[in-house]
């Protein structure tokens, strides 16, 4: 398997468990319960455009800011992977999540950012990029948000296949596996904090 490839396949991995579609479609259908089928794809639209311009904007700037501020990858790994950490705890102690009021933006604040493009989707996408690069970090960003819309997009289909109790058992598994990333980036980022001071 070329290395791109397979880069793109294991940068898709921790990006689809940070961004947890099926974990946000609870709280997307109680935000667009009433509307009309256009003002819900309006919504849609507006999440994907506003999750890509978020993340493709900290992907392109984040090592930029971190080079001017003197905070290296080592130190955003295990700050990163401590926040993901507490969310995962977070979202596997009180998973119950409140309901926000829908308005005119409701596609761009709280959809688009943070719900969908979140610390956790940007922390995992500034890793992605040292570990695999540019290309297949924005490419995995890209078939994710394509798999958000489609979950949006079929949300009354999906809902009624999984129950509200497979949505919650799936966004539970979710914040498991992201438990284990968060781990796992602590991990690494210490022992490369060791290594570069050895």
């Amino acid at each position: 398997m070329p290395w791109e490839i397979k880069s793109c396949l294991l940068a898709i991995i921790p990006i689809f468990v940070a961004m947890d579609a099926i974990g946000v479609l609870p709280i997307f259908i109680s935000l667009t319960e009433g509307m009309q089928e256009d003002e819900r794809k309006r919504v849609v639209r507006d999440s994907i455009l506003t999750g890509f311009v978020v993340g493709l904007g900290f992907l392109i700037l984040g090592k930029f800011i971190f080079g001017f501020i003197g905070v290296t990858i080592p130190d955003f790994k295990v700050a990163g992977g401590t926040i993901l950490l507490i969310i995962a705890i977070h979202d596997l102690l009180f998973p119950e999540k409140k309901r926000r009021v829908a308005g005119g933006t409701v596609g761009i604040v709280p959809l688009g950012m943070p719900l969908i493009v979140g610390p956790a989707v940007l922390t995992t996408i500034i890793i992605a990029v040292d570990a695999y690069g540019y290309l297949p970090t924005i490419t995995s960003l890209i078939i994710n948000l394509a798999f958000a819309w489609w979950v949006f997009s079929r949300a009354d289909l999906l809902v009624r296949f999984l129950g509200e109790g497979g949505a919650k058992g799936v966004a539970k598994v979710a914040s498991l596996l992201l438990a284990a990333i968060a781990v796992m980036m602590i991990r690494m980022g210490i022992i490369e904090m060791i290594q570069g001071s050895i």
